[in-house]
């Protein structure tokens, strides 16, 4: 991994933390930047596609907690390793399990078709029914923005990498922002955050 790629990596990881800990110690009334029910404004109306053709639209938040993490199929080191991550928390869930769906959504639209994602998600060790989601280089936009994710390409020619942010959103079945997942965490720790937000809102 190139120089450059590790420190965008850390910066984005530092990035994650600052958006948790802002989400933990934000001040009372601070309406600018946080939505009507209190959390960060992190989240929102999207249009996209999903690995299936379908469009779909913010609903498929809708009924179960998701963790929601951007990326692309082509990303050779933070995507990979954040859905095995996500699936090995999935499985330290056990029954609540059921409550729980990743949505990946692709930051590089003119490569990721829904068939280069369906076959992508299906890769061995990535969680079980993880949804992958596309759109015009518009609508991908307007999600990123929406969760205020950070993507740019760098370098020329087809082979291009894709920068982004990596901080995976936890949303709750209303698909309303609740937190950061800890960066860097066991899936184990992660798996007891997740947890606890479901049993805090039950």
């Amino acid at each position: 991994m190139g120089r450059f790629r590790i420190v965008f990596i850390a910066a984005c990881l530092v990035f994650a933390g600052l958006v948790g800990a802002f989400v933990l110690t934000r001040p009372p009334g601070a309406a600018a930047t946080t939505g009507p029910t209190g959390n960060a404004a992190i989240g929102g109306p999207f249009q996209l596609v999903d690995q299936n053709g379908r469009a779909v639209d913010q609903r498929i938040l809708h009924g179960k907690w998701s963790a929601v993490f951007f990326g692309y199929t082509y990303c050779p080191d933070a995507c990979p390793t954040t859905l095995q991550e996500l699936a090995a928390v999935q499985d330290q869930l056990g029954p609540k399990a059921k409550e729980f769906q990743v949505v990946f959504v692709s930051v590089d639209p003119g490569r990721d078709t829904p068939a280069k994602l369906k076959d992508y998600l299906s890769t061995h060790g990535f969680p079980t029914g993880v949804t992958g989601l596309t759109g015009t280089a518009e609508q991908v936009a307007r999600a990123a923005k929406a969760y205020r994710v950070y993507y740019a390409r760098h370098g020329d020619g087809p082979d291009y990498l894709m920068d982004h942010s990596v901080a995976t959103y936890l949303m709750d079945p209303d698909g309303r922002f609740v937190a950061v997942l800890a960066p860097g965490e066991t899936p184990q720790a992660v798996a007891a955050q997740i947890v606890k937000e479901m049993q805090s809102r039950s």
